[in-house]
């Protein structure tokens, strides 16, 4: 039986008021763009479908216009559910000025919803997210006063055994946007051309499962039986419709214009393609974490300064020795960095993302270098809820609370900084003045006390001091070479850490514009 084709408009118009919508895509891989314009104009011309509860799992945008910000619009969306929006700037600007209720998940848990859901289960129960923004005695996943007053809850704490557990409960997915590479006549559908491979079928199955409608948005359509059994990721029983999405609707990434076969594992580039990082206060950090690395490791990094430690690996030449993974799924090689997060150079493997979740919330990544917008005195740090705006945690919860060592990877302070690196020193000509160590945080995303309590070894990495949590709190154990303890670190906190009393400097070759030469 042949697949309804369908214009990406007719597309559009299956999609009721009041509907709950999942959208498939992580940051810009395998995002349905065309699909998620044609919902955009078709509210524009007729202000229908109205009041929709959008779901998706991880961040699906560029920070501009495309992916979910096409979606951004008043009276569309009435409830959000998701694990980031920070590169969803229009939904961002609704969620502050509460005119959406916005609840925002662990990543995790929303990839193993969707198993939930498909699996007519009640839900998930995890102890990802216990002492964060997450947990009911905290904020419930609620990030603003329209979530707070709405009444519905998206997370239940439970104890079961005598442990604290969190319950987050199923509901049903009326439609689903996902993206695929090519479908056949029959609707099967392949994912060879994709940079990962994330949760469309977990999202299919859930949708199909609710009794509800799934559209795949392809590159092409071919003939019937044109697909060796390994290569159809959905099977057509689960598509109900396939839409031919134009080439300015189609990207691999947000990265390029451009198909990389590279990114989507067909052949391997060398290493030497991987551009070197300037020496700046960036790669000082980035060097610091690569320190932490050893053999046959598997490691997860968090974009912006964290995703540098891939870049140091390469320029040290041992990415073959350790495994570097991101949330999405891929697995080895080197991730892109940017809008590029969740695809990677010469991968070796291609995980889905609820199994990589699985990995992680069970303990299995040994290292993780992570982003940090504001720690407190207790070792707490927030990345989701800050100045305003609302980012969201993504697989940060995940990944934080369960990995075996945990860097914390940024800037000292905010705010316009200059730096002198070189001869094995750091000299800070002009520092910022935002302070990023301050007495109260925003909201709570990874906590210190949990960490202490699991017995979870945490550090906090800067160009000029680190920084880890032990029985006295936050504790100072490495400065820089070149730098004042009392002017530089001191005195641009908002608390008074403890200081190891065997205070090191920091290893001098980070420094220095030349490779570390490190060896396992």
């Amino acid at each position: 039986m042949s697949a309804k084709i369908i214009t990406p408009e007719q597309a559009a118009a299956l999609v009721k008021d009041g509907d709950t919508l999942a959208v498939g895509g992580f940051v810009g891989c395998g995002v349905a763009e065309h699909l998620l314009e044609a919902l955009r104009q078709r509210y524009l011309e007729t202000k229908a479908p109205r009041d929709l509860t959008l779901f998706h799992c991880a961040a699906v945008g560029d920070g501009k216009e495309r992916g979910a910000n096409r979606l951004g619009l008043e009276g569309l969306v009435r409830k959000l559910v998701c694990g980031h929006i920070g590169l969803e700037p229009a939904l961002n600007k609704l969620t502050v000025e509460n005119k959406l209720s916005t609840y925002m998940l662990p990543q995790g848990v929303t990839s193993h919803l969707l198993r939930a859901i498909a699996g007519k289960k009640m839900g998930v129960f995890t102890h990802v997210g216990l002492k964060t923004f997450v947990d009911p005695r905290l904020e419930g996943c609620k990030v603003n006063d329209r979530a707070r007053e709405s009444g519905e809850e998206v997370v239940k704490l439970l104890s079961i055994d005598g442990k604290d557990q969190l319950f987050f409960p199923s509901f049903p997915i009326n439609v689903c946007f996902i993206r695929g590479s090519l479908a056949d006549e029959d609707g099967n559908i392949t994912l060879e051309r994709e940079a990962l491979l994330a949760d469309q079928l977990e999202m299919a199955a859930a949708v199909r499962n609710s009794g509800g409608i799934v559209i795949a948005q392809v590159e092409q359509v071919v003939a019937r039986n044109s697909f060796k059994p390994h290569d159809v990721k959905i099977h057509s029983f689960m598509v109900d419709y396939v839409v031919v999405g134009a080439k300015e609707f189609t990207f691999q990434t947000y990265l390029s214009d451009e198909y990389h076969p590279e990114w989507s594992g067909e052949y391997r580039v060398p290493m030497s393609s991987v551009t070197a990082m300037p020496l700046n206060e960036r790669k000082v950090i980035a060097r610091r974490g690569a320190l932490e690395l050893k053999p046959g490791m598997l490691i997860n990094l968090g974009i912006g300064v964290p995703d540098g430690v891939a870049a140091i690996a390469a320029e040290e030449g041992f990415v073959d020795k350790i495994t570097l993974s991101i949330e999405s799924g891929v697995l080895g090689g080197v991730p892109l960095a940017g809008i590029g997060i969740g695809a990677g150079v010469n991968s070796v493997a291609y995980y889905k993302q609820p199994d990589i979740f699985d990995i992680y919330d069970g303990g299995g990544i040994d290292l993780s270098c992570l982003g940090a917008a504001e720690i407190d005195g207790k070792g707490n740090v927030n990345v989701s809820k800050f100045g305003g705006r609302v980012v969201g945690p993504g697989g940060f919860i995940n990944i934080s609370q369960n990995a075996k060592k945990v860097c914390f990877c940024g800037t000292f302070v905010a705010g316009k900084q200059q730096f002198e690196i070189g001869d094995g020193r750091l000299n800070i000509i002009k520092d910022g003045d935002g302070l990023k160590f301050i007495e109260k945080i925003e909201q709570v995303t990874f906590s210190g006390e949990y960490a202490f309590e699991t017995g979870q070894e945490v550090l906090y990495l800067t160009e000029r001091a680190v920084f880890k949590v032990t029985e006295k709190g936050l504790t100072l154990i490495e400065i820089a070479p070149g730098v004042d303890l009392e002017k530089h670190i001191l005195a641009k906190m908002g608390f008074k850490p403890a200081i190891a009393d065997d205070l090191k400097e920091m290893d001098s070759r980070i420094f220095f514009d030349r490779p570390m030469g490190l060896r396992f």
